[in-house]
């Protein structure tokens, strides 16, 4: 009997996800617990894992939007891995040693790449196959780096950016290249002049791959291009209206001298690098005064849910990230119980798990106030949105110190 795999509660104010990627094709043997696609939800990317072991029938499609409880794919319990020529069983030790064979075969196609096309999902490794791609040569913002496919669809999409601009420096020579990458198999030219010779430009190309192009037409010499807006991005432009419509927020700006404490961390900085392994940053003197700052007004360290003030007796410092995907702001829990080096190491290893796409929900949950440095923008003055439901925020700007 089939086993329904099911959207799961995904953490507070998560209700719909969508399907970013496919780790295991349709028709797959999997095992229990391993990851068998990626969703996107307003937060981070979530790896769900095979509620139990047989093959994978996929119900959506990737780009399709679901909400919590609908179901997914379903799992046939039972049956046996297909290209089976061993007469294994269907036990669950012989299934994991099928399943290793079967993966062997797309392993070995091409021997240039037989590491790293045998280690994408199949909607990557399809993307990289035909337009002839190099995986090693693109960086990963997967879980634990992997290869995901909006990471070959930034590169594709820079390729495009590069042929046009060489298109408009030297159109009588630059676009038919192009046009050969545009369609994997011969095809009469879809392409506008100045493309001279269409059919030699369809011959078989090497492995280096020129620029692909898309199928929407040519933008403007303006540069001018559309792309829709991810999912995170989509939900923090929708919270930080939100925030703006709701709450009766207030800027107030005050000037700190900070040459006593650039003082002391330059005093400081290469013994606390020793000692505790990380670098002696601003942002742990930032979180310590405001950790301060919030134990003595608890009014500050507050939320508003529905018509209630919820006080917090604890600190969970979010500090704004900014990375490729959006700004994110994870979670320093219990930040009053951290030492200096404490706070850094903390900030330090989320930072990093943001820049890699690793970051959790539960990481990125349960704030009851933020930092945020818009000086290492350069900024000296702005007014920082507030993280719906917490009462406060506190911005960071340029330092003359």
């Amino acid at each position: 009997m089939p086993v329904d795999v099911d959207i799961p509660e995904l953490g507070e104010s998560v209700s719909e996800v969508t399907v970013l990627e496919w780790l295991r094709a349709d028709g797959d043997y999997v095992d229990k617990d391993e990851p068998i696609c990626t969703l996107a939800t307003d937060k981070a990317n979530v790896d769900l894992p095979a509620p139990s072991a047989g093959l994978l029938r996929q119900l959506k499609k990737v780009d399709d939007t679901l909400s919590v409880g609908d179901v997914l794919a379903q799992i046939e319990e039972g049956a046996a891995p297909a290209g089976d020529g061993n007469g294994a069983t269907v036990q669950d030790a012989p299934a994991v040693e099928v399943a290793a064979e079967e993966a062997e075969p797309a392993a070995v196609e091409d021997s240039a790449d037989v590491t790293d096309l045998s280690s994408l999902s199949p909607a990557v490794r399809r993307l990289v196959e035909e337009n002839g791609l190099d995986p090693s040569q693109i960086e990963g913002t997967g879980r634990g780096g992997r290869l995901i496919k909006q990471d070959v669809l930034a590169v594709l999409k820079e390729q495009e950016r590069d042929a046009r601009d060489q298109a408009t420096a030297s159109p009588a020579t630059e676009p038919a290249p192009a046009v050969a990458r545009s369609a994997p198999a011969p095809a009469a030219p879809i392409e506008p002049a100045p493309p001279p010779a269409p059919v030699e430009a369809f011959a078989p190309k090497p492995k280096p791959a020129p620029a692909p192009v898309a199928a929407a037409p040519a933008p403007t010499a303006d540069g001018t291009r559309r792309e829709p807006m991810s999912r995170i991005r989509k939900r923090i432009a929708q919270r930080l209206t939100d925030a703006q419509r709701t709450a009766a927020m207030l800027t107030t700006f005050n000037e700190v001298d900070l040459s006593q404490v650039m003082a002391l961390r330059k005093r400081h900085k290469e013994r606390f690098q020793e000692k505790h392994g990380v670098s002696l940053g601003l942002m742990s003197f930032f979180s310590r005064a405001t950790i301060i700052a919030l134990q003595d007004i608890p009014a500050v360290n507050a939320s508003v849910e529905d018509e209630d003030i919820v006080y917090h007796d604890y600190v969970n410092l979010g500090i704004a990230v900014s990375s490729e995907r959006g700004l994110m702001v994870p979670i320093v829990r219990h930040a009053h119980d951290l030492s200096m080096a404490g706070i850094e190491g903390e900030i330090k290893r989320l930072a990093l798990a943001a820049r890699d796409n690793k970051l959790t929900l539960d990481e990125l949950s349960g704030g009851t106030f933020t930092i945020t440095n818009g000086g290492v923008f350069g900024s000296m003055m702005s007014t920082p949105i507030l993280t719906p439901p917490q009462t406060g925020i506190l911005g960071a700007r340029l330092s003359n110190a």
